[in-house]
């Protein structure tokens, strides 16, 4: 059984109280998956949800800084997590069309109490609110078929995980906008700890990991594992020892790698570029930088150990490359720029580029592409949307960013990848990183909002120390 409650509009700026407490009251959350992504920094995988409700104080705010998505947002700066975020500034705002959803993930299961909807002018004149355990079967906790927009205050008596709202009919020509939506229920409130603070301005959330050539070879031991030969030819930086027998066991084992931080033991690959027959060889590091892909910078965690993904698309398209979630700038070269093809010449003298991002939500379960398809979930990786992780990939780890630089220049029109099509450009990762110093290099310059060396120092703000002292052991 249900129950529907709706309060009158609101002038701007006022704010509903919920069982005694204020709406200000935004640092505390009951969401169980945030401490299981915290414990990723020694471990390799996550359980997320739990059997049963979780019980505690009535009348908690669940919601705020959960995972949500939407069936559409009108542009990045309006996207589902902005109607969590405690901010009245700040709104959700949908594609016009009646037939639209907003969705959160509480995190856990809870018995839930209210719902609260603070709209904006486009509001929703009939829809409903649905929970479930699994995101897959729902059940209606609240229905609404004249509503009148403002604060909306829904009673509900329903348990779980997952609450949406269904919109079916809007009550403008736009679509609906949500400056927030509060869920309330029985839940053990968490203290979630403040991020340090600094006076600095942020402008970048990042450090590199710089590796310079290695080796050609006919390999790939995440594609084709076990299978010497199978594979068009790559070129590999990093761990020199990887072939097609490379386990993230066997790579950390190694010390022989041709990156800058002898800690960083893994291995990336991508695939060969040839002049006429001829492979080329980067003559320079390699810039690999580690992001972050997200808005809210201080929830990335370092990857789990051994996780291995590919980014990029062997049967891209032209449109589709340049479409891509993953494509920076394209093919580059002199003053040329976001060419999706390789130029049919580059200034002599001068270098042709590439820079490519990875997707950098993960699962939370599957360390390998395989394992996930395997067991029917897809992929394990996945690009964000709208600045925060969707909730089938939750988890928030480093993007990577290659930027790979070729000698070659003058006429290009012999120069092709080995994979195929100009479009066909993709790269393999092996994470085999010494989880230590992975985190701390996590925090203290993509958590910490800094634009960092390989060493974990900003040169722009020596204040803020390092990570690796000059022989690259640990500092404190």
């Amino acid at each position: 059984m249900h129950r529907t409650t709706l309060t009158s509009h609101r002038a701007p700026g006022d704010s509903p109280q919920r069982h005694g407490g204020p709406r200000a009251r935004r640092r505390t959350r009951a969401l169980v998956g945030s401490l299981s992504v915290a414990a990723l920094v020694t471990s390799s995988a996550i359980a997320i949800g739990a059997a049963g409700a979780a019980s505690a104080a009535p009348g908690t705010l669940l919601s705020q800084g959960a995972l949500t998505e939407a069936s559409s947002s009108e542009s990045g700066g309006l996207g589902p997590r902005f109607a969590v975020d405690g901010d009245r500034s700040t709104r959700w705002a949908s594609s016009p069309g009646d037939d639209q959803w907003f969705r959160v993930d509480l995190g856990d299961s809870f018995a839930l109490d209210t719902v609260v909807l603070d709209w904006e002018a486009a509001y929703g004149k009939a829809f409903t609110i649905q929970v479930s355990d699994d995101a897959a079967t729902w059940t209606t906790a609240a229905t609404v078929t004249a509503g009148t927009g403002g604060v909306q205050t829904l009673d509900v008596d329903a348990t779980g995980r997952y609450v949406q709202l269904v919109g079916t009919q809007r009550a403008t020509g736009y679509g609906y906008s949500l400056y927030e939506l509060e869920v309330f229920g029985d839940g053990t409130p968490v203290e979630v700890p403040e991020t340090p603070g600094f006076d600095d301005e942020v402008t970048h959330h990042e450090f590199q990991a710089n590796c310079s050539f290695s080796h050609f070879e006919k390999d790939d031991p995440i594609v084709f594992p076990g299978q010497p030969g199978a594979s068009h030819l790559h070129t590999f930086v990093g761990n020199r020892s990887t072939d097609a027998f490379t386990t993230p066991e066997s790579l950390f084992a190694s010390t022989d790698s041709t990156c800058t931080v002898p800690q960083d033991h893994s291995s990336y690959w991508f695939p060969a570029l040839y002049r006429g027959d001829t492979p080329i060889a980067p003559d320079i590091p390699m810039t690999i930088y580690y992001k972050s892909g997200i808005d809210d910078y201080t929830k990335v965690v370092p990857f789990p150990a051994g996780l291995e993904f590919v980014a990029g698309d062997m049967m891209a398209t032209v449109d589709s490359f340049r479409t891509a979630p993953g494509a920076v700038e394209g093919w580059e070269c002199g003053e040329i720029s976001k060419s999706w093809s390789i130029p049919d010449s580059c200034a002599p003298g001068s270098q042709l580029n590439l820079r490519y991002q990875s997707p950098s939500c993960w699962d939370g379960k599957h360390l390998t592409p395989g394992a996930a398809s395997h067991m029917g979930h897809g992929t394990h990786m996945a690009y964000p949307v709208a600045g925060q992780c969707p909730l089938s990939h939750p988890v928030a780890v480093p993007m990577l960013e290659f930027k790979i630089a070729w000698p070659v220049s003058g006429d290009m029109s012999d120069v092709r990848l080995a994979s195929g099509s100009d479009q066909s450009w993709h790269y393999d990762f092996i994470n085999a990183w010494e989880p230590d110093v992975l985190a701390a290099l996590v925090k203290q310059c993509i958590n910490g909002g800094l634009q960092c060396n390989p060493r974990g120092y900003d040169l722009y703000k020596p204040h803020r120390g390092t990570v690796l002292d000059e022989d690259f052991n640990l500092v404190g």
